[in-house]
């Protein structure tokens, strides 16, 4: 979808986790990286875990993430000329991608094709079960080949965004100790509750970060084309809803 000459290209965030802080943060964090003519807004899950951390909130996350677009087009007539999946996972990416009219991204496939324009690179997440969950997902993604491994801290993304000041340590040296052991060329700070880390850690670390929710802003708009078939009926029907 192209917009119209002289109006501003609307970029919808949808966030498959259902904490509306991990929303703002993430909003806030792409409009910065956005260029001026585009208006950037957000809709949260209505259904799922507060924060993706194992398979089954995952698995969750996917149907939450096509709700919440189903859910963003019954309230506008006009949709967004791009959308990003607000999750380290993507998930739902490959469905989304052909209901919507739009270019559609997630944080780890936007991650991935800033990353592979360096040359080789990592992954650094929170949640130990991360690394199984991304090692699964990532054939599906383009740029696969340069990753040559997944590093993860104890601390779940959630605790990361909780507390970004003493998540800065621990992630500073699982970065450097990557710098010191690994032939990369970059290293991918995956998650959304990673947000704006790279940029506070980058100056004391020769190794190139790359923010992924920074990556999805620019990478969006580079997005393979979607087939915009729309919503099957199904899930046009009401959706659950938090108690």
């Amino acid at each position: 979808m192209s917009p119209s000459p002289g109006r501003q290209r609307r970029l919808l965030v949808i966030n498959p986790n259902t904490s509306g802080s991990i929303t703002e943060r993430v909003q806030q964090a792409i409009q910065a990286e956005s260029p001026p003519d585009v208006w950037t807004e957000a809709v949260t899950a209505r259904f799922g875990p507060p924060y993706i951390g194992d398979p089954c909130g995952y698995a969750v996350a996917a149907h939450a993430t096509l709700e919440s677009w189903v859910r963003h087009s019954n309230q506008h007539a006009l949709g967004p000329d791009g959308i990003v999946i607000a999750c380290f996972g993507d998930p739902g990416l490959l469905a989304l991608r052909e209901l919507a009219s739009c270019p559609v991204t997630g944080l780890a496939e936007a991650a991935l094709a800033q990353a592979a324009g360096f040359g080789r690179c990592a992954i650094l997440t929170g949640g130990r079960a991360w690394k199984p969950m991304l090692e699964r997902l990532l054939p599906e993604l383009a740029h696969a080949d340069r990753v040559q491994g997944i590093e993860t801290v104890e601390l779940s993304g959630a605790q990361i965004h909780a507390d970004p000041q003493a998540a800065e340590a621990v992630l500073l040296q699982a970065c450097q100790r990557i710098e010191r052991q690994w032939p990369v060329d970059s290293l991918i700070l995956g998650g959304a509750g990673l947000a704006g880390m790279a940029a506070r850690l980058q100056g004391r670390l020769q190794l190139r970060l790359v923010d992924s929710v920074a990556a999805a802003a620019h990478q969006v708009w580079l997005a393979p084309p979607s087939l915009g078939r729309g919503a099957p009926p199904w899930l046009l029907q009401p959706s659950p809803r938090n108690s």
